[in-house]
């Protein structure tokens, strides 16, 4: 029976949507706290995370791991310019500032 629902159902796209909605959800406390801690000069970080990612979504042979993979990778991409934007919140006030960082 549970082979038959296999055969049937697919549940790639679930997974691929479970997992998209994880990742976005780290991304963003993670951004908020390498702005804190490191500002906007730790976008590299970002950018080569998101290279890597990228080139194991091309080399992945399953198809679900891939698009994680790749979304994974514009995740990264797109935590670049919302470290910028974050420093311009925290500018604002909408965010606590580092006392400890220098601006």
């Amino acid at each position: 029976m549970e082979l038959e629902i296999n055969n049937i159902i697919n549940f790639s796209g679930i997974a691929v949507g479970l997992a998209t909605f994880v990742i976005i959800g780290c991304f963003h406390p993670i951004v908020i706290k390498a702005e804190y801690h490191f500002g906007k000069k730790c976008w590299w970080v970002f950018l080569v995370a998101g290279i890597m990612a990228a080139v194991a979504s091309l080399l992945v042979q399953n198809m679900t791991g891939s698009t994680i993979l790749g979304v994974l990778a514009f995740s990264c991409f797109w935590s670049i310019l919302e470290l910028h934007e974050q420093e311009k919140r925290v500018k604002r006030g909408w965010f606590p500032s580092n006392p400890r960082k220098k601006r």
